[in-house]
Parts: structure tokens; sequence; C-alpha cells
């Protein structure tokens, strides 16, 4: 029960304080909070076409959160999904306007593939690293995600350049290679396919044995060495896990939504950014990125209404994601300090008041 409290208190407070002081600077701008975040959240999750919408959009999210949550529950920071997303998407752009003459599940399989594999090289080189040479991984892979955005902006720029377009992109992929909505309405097969890779990572994180020893490594590594687990092994393979996820994330939103790949494609932060924020709030568990990735969807996809329907600009959207990040620390302080011990010395539960007393 106390576990349930931590985690129920660790994702609600930091959400209840971001919308309150971003309340606040709603007030200042003259409109109403409370009609501002009613507008935002009826629209995005209690109507159907606003919900579907949520849904498309969170799927990248989704994978994202769990490339990071797989390796920060292990204590192992990979800070380059963002980069190895990139590099999917580019890949499976790349594919998708190069490879002709396909069918289409084929020519969409195939980009799904060399999206995920790429993910996975740019994800090895800083695992090898860290598992057996022990160079710190967190300044490996951001390192890294520079170097890759500046490749990727080259050639982008010069050999894979749209000579059509007005602005810095690649040619479109294919018709064979795009996604096609689903009855109508904004979802593809991405998410089903994300959901599918949604289950398979539950149960990894919570039916399997190297979801254990995921665990294990995250609260105490030299015990887990010590009791015959290869803890670099475990290392590369996260990564690899993590970084086929990224892959995934990028490949899929590429098919599914972007169709050509630009400077600006994973927008601002970018979706890495998102999934790290996303996997902070749901607790690294794969439910609680699930809800958290829908939730933030919600607020991205919502921030269009805000801006058309009241005087509040979208980019509180922005400054909502930003209080997110600082109030996020309240997690921070209750894992690493002795928070809820001394609270619970102060206030006794009422049975062992009753206990004292007699």
């Amino acid at each position: 029960m106390e576990k349930i409290v931590r985690q129920t208190f660790n994702t609600l407070l930091p959400v209840l304080c971001a919308f309150f002081v971003g309340g606040i600077i709603i007030v200042c701008i003259g409109e109403n909070p409370l009609t501002v975040y009613g507008l935002m959240l009826k629209n995005t999750l209690f109507e159907w076409k606003g919900l579907i919408k949520t849904l498309h959009f969170a799927s990248p999210l989704i994978l994202t959160g769990l490339a990071i949550g797989i390796t920060f529950k292990a204590n192992i920071f990979n800070m380059g999904v963002e980069g190895q997303m990139l590099g999917g998407a580019f890949t499976a752009c790349v594919l998708g306007f190069t490879l002709q003459g396909l069918p289409s599940v084929v020519h969409i399989g195939i980009c799904l593939l060399a999206g995920v594999v790429c993910g996975m090289l740019l994800a090895v080189i800083p695992a090898l690293l860290k598992a057996y040479l022990h160079v710190n991984e967190m300044v490996v892979t951001l390192m890294l995600n520079y170097a890759i955005i500046e490749i990727l902006r080259v050639l982008s720029q010069t050999i894979y350049r749209d000579p059509a377009s007005g602005y810095v992109s690649t040619p479109p992929v294919l018709s064979s290679a795009m996604m096609n909505r689903l009855s109508g309405t904004s979802l593809t097969a991405f998410f089903p396919v994300t959901m599918v890779v949604f289950v398979l990572m539950y149960l990894v994180f919570n039916k399997s044995r190297l979801g254990y020893e995921i665990k294990s490594i995250g609260r105490n590594p030299e015990f887990a060495e010590a009791s015959g687990m290869n803890v670099a092994k475990k290392i590369v393979v996260m990564m690899l896990i993590s970084g086929a996820l990224s892959g995934l994330a990028g490949s899929g939103f590429m098919l599914s939504e972007k169709f050509k790949y630009t400077l600006d494609f994973s927008g601002t932060p970018g979706l890495g950014w998102d999934g790290m924020l996303i996997s902070l709030l749901g607790g690294h568990s794969p439910i609680g990125i699930l809800v958290a990735a829908i939730f933030y969807s919600a607020l991205k996809t919502g921030s269009d209404t805000i801006g058309i329907f009241t005087n509040v600009p979208k980019e509180i959207v922005g400054v909502i994601q930003g209080l997110l990040i600082l109030f996020l620390s309240i997690r921070f302080i209750d894992e690493h300090t002795t928070l809820f011990s001394r609270l619970k010395a102060k206030f006794p539960s009422r049975g062992k008041k009753e206990a004292t007393s007699a």
C-alpha cells in the first residue's frame, strides 16, 4: 500500500502543481483556467475524433517512453533516444522513396525494419563503451545526438534533398510506403503496431527473466554481478532494445504522419526528449508510460483548440511541459531522502498510537 501511495503521489503531484502554476498564468491573461483546461481535455479525450487524434500522436511517444524506461529502470541512462529515433526515421524515409515496385505491406515492413536496425546500430556504440570500457553512457549518448542530427542535416541538404521543395527536405515516401488511415479516422496501422510492442514490453518488464535482471541491476549492479549475472551483456541487450524502440518510433511516425524528413521532423523539444518526460512521469513502468503518453499527447493536440477558442496562446502547453519537468524533482526528493519515513515517524498510525498507549 505504501508503494502504491508513493507512486500515485509522485505521478499526480507534479501534474497538479504544473497545472496550478499554469492556471495562474492563464488568470493573468484574463481567462478562466478551469474553462481552458476543460476545453482542452474535453476535445482531446472525451470526444471521439479528438481521442482518435490523441491516440495517433501518442504512438511514437509510447515507444520513446518505453525506450527510455527500459534503460532508466536499470540506472542506465540512454540519452540518445532522440538521435536514434531520427536515424530510424531518416532510414525509413530514404527506403520509402527509393524502393519501387513493391507491394505496400512489404514496402512498409522493410522501412519499419530498417528503422529498427538503424536505431539498434546507433545504440550499440555507447552500449559497448559502457559495458566493456565503463565509459559514461550519458555523455556518449548526449554527444551522439548532435553528431547524428548534423549528419542527417547535411544529407538532407545535399544528397537526398528534394529539388522541388522550397525548404530543406527529402522527397516524400512513395504511396506504397504510406500507412493509410483506418476507416476514415486519424489512426493508421502504426497504432496497432505500437500496442503490440507495448504488450510485449509489458511482458518483458513484468513477466520475464530479463525484466527481473533489469530491476536487479538497477538496485545493485555489484550484487547482480556477484550473483552470476553477466551485467555487461545485459547492458548491451537493454541498449539494443532501447535503440530498436526508438528506431521504430521514428520510422512509424515517418510513414504514418510526416512522409518526408525535414529539419524540424521531431518538433520542439523532440519526440525523444518528450519520451524522457513521459517515462519519468510514468515511473518507468509500461502502464504508467502508456497513460502518461496519452495524457501528454492530449496536451499537445489540445494546444490548437486553446489557441482557436480562447485568448490563451497555444505555447501555454510548452510552459506546462517545462513546469512538469521542474516539479518532477519532487519524485527525486522522495526517492533519495527519508521524507516518507520522517512523516510516518511524526504522524504514527492510529494502530501504533493505541499499541503505544496500551
